[in-house]
């Protein structure tokens, strides 16, 4: 009895934080639209304000990465509800391998438009200075990401009180995820205006 009214007591002081997690997601959700948009209103202001480059093919690869990184998550967060905490571990550390993996091929895909391209974030056509704010923006959410996901691993024990576990796991999850959906959302979102 007195276990459940702790549980109890600690699913409601942890209510709050997942308010505030959907705050967060909400503000950098109108973030990312402020820049394409802006992008948009950049490059409708006439000749010579457009992308006019293809966007590196790595980033489909990359775009392949962060996808998969959304199916491990998933594992995670199902293991995690199971009990199954050897599980949980073994697909936590493959997303957070995934993150690092899909983290070093913007990099690189930055390093294509750099040194190959020769198109560089000091440029006269703002339109492609918007392609590494928008990747740039984007890597430090996958940045906080990682870190939350490091936390997940650490909490994956079994010695961490399961709500606190399972609630850890589901912000971990949400923002995850909202990371993925806002690639793809970018990624799309580049190709269209590429020409």
């Amino acid at each position: 009895m007195m276990a459940q009214l702790q549980q109890d007591k600690e699913k409601l002081n942890l209510a709050p934080k997942k308010f505030n997690m959907w705050i967060f997601l909400f503000t950098s959700f109108m973030f990312f639209m402020a820049l394409t948009s802006g992008f948009i209103v950049y490059t409708g202001a006439g000749k010579g304000h457009e992308l006019n480059f293809k966007i590196p093919d790595i980033f489909i690869a990359s775009t392949a990465v962060i996808i998969l990184s959304s199916g491990t998550m998933y594992m995670a967060s199902k293991a995690a509800k199971g009990l199954q905490f050897a599980k949980q571990r073994m697909f936590l550390l493959l997303t957070i391998a995934l993150g690092i993996a899909f983290f070093a091929l913007q990099v690189y895909g930055w390093y294509i438009m750099a040194i190959k391209m020769q198109i560089y974030f000091a440029n006269p056509n703002a339109s492609r200075s918007f392609v590494y704010v928008f990747t740039g923006m984007h890597l430090l959410h996958i940045f906080a990401g990682l870190v939350l996901l490091l936390n997940n691993l650490r909490k994956s024990n079994g010695k961490t009180p399961q709500v606190k576990n399972l609630y850890s796991m589901e912000m971990s999850s949400l923002f995850w995820h909202f990371v993925d959906i806002v690639w793809i959302y970018l990624y799309v979102f580049l190709l269209l205006n590429q020409h």
